[in-house]
């Protein structure tokens, strides 16, 4: 195929893949009342399931529109986000689709397993967004106090927009061993180098931690404690992919 071939077969991956994000966010307009009443406003409720999980005994959430247009852009703006998490699969599997013909055999396989392993992180990071992260960070600012005589009562656009930064955020964040992987079948990283950066990638997931959540210790180490594990995951990753490639070059050498 010519460049311009390439490029429009990008362009209808693209297309693909955005296609999937919009039918789902219009499926999810038919049930977006559902979706705001139980998901969305269910920390907001002391009978969330992390909160009788750990037996909390919680501030009660007092949500407010101030502004005129802001329970429709909060409708809108839940659609959206809803649907480009139940399409996002489909994405990734259209740009795989783009990609898998440039690949040898073998890299199928390893590029095969690391698509699924983005969604699958990517998933699992929203999910730990939504039933850790958000109920620790709400009731964290509903208790915080300067004074007996102002009352804590959230504008609602701030609230969805919150719970979408801490989940789309921590999915986001999900996405390190994929992308160290990434880097190590490229050969732009070794284990040894991943081994040797420990220090640094506790410093940085602590960072990360502390930007990604409220500014309490608690929530920063429920970020931070996943993170390097997953890092770690990602050394032994990288490690069994460069000592598998090292002993099929040892062995054509032979």
């Amino acid at each position: 195929m010519s460049f311009l071939e390439h490029l429009e077969d990008l362009r209808w991956a693209l297309i693909r893949g955005l296609s999937a994000v919009v039918i789902a966010a219009i499926a999810c307009s038919f049930f977006s009342k559902w979706i705001i009443d139980v998901i969305l406003l269910g920390p907001t409720r002391p009978d969330f399931l992390t909160y009788q999980l750990l037996g909390w005994d919680v501030e009660q959430l007092v949500l407010q529109n101030r502004t005129i247009t802001g329970q429709f852009f909060a409708d809108i703006g839940t659609i959206l986000a809803v649907g480009i998490v139940l399409g996002s699969p489909v994405f990734i599997y259209s740009l795989w689709r783009f990609i898998e013909p440039g690949l040898y055999p073998h890299e199928r396989t390893g590029f095969r397993y690391a698509a699924f392993a983005a969604t699958s992180f990517f998933i699992f990071g929203i999910l730990f967004g939504y039933l850790v992260i958000t109920p620790v960070a709400l009731q964290f600012f509903a208790s915080w106090r300067i004074s007996d005589l102002i009352i804590n009562e959230f504008d609602i656009t701030k609230y969805f927009s919150m719970i979408t930064f801490w989940a789309f955020g921590t999915g986001i964040l999900f996405e390190v061993p994929v992308i160290i992987y990434a880097l190590g079948r490229a050969g732009i990283v070794s284990y040894q180098a991943l081994q040797s950066g420990r220090r640094y990638a506790l410093l940085v997931t602590l960072v990360l931690g502390a930007v990604f959540t409220p500014p309490d210790p608690i929530s920063q180490i429920l970020v931070a404690v996943p993170l390097y594990s997953l890092y770690e995951v990602s050394i032994i990753s990288v490690r069994r992919f460069q000592r598998k490639q090292a002993r099929r070059a040892a062995a054509m050498a032979a």
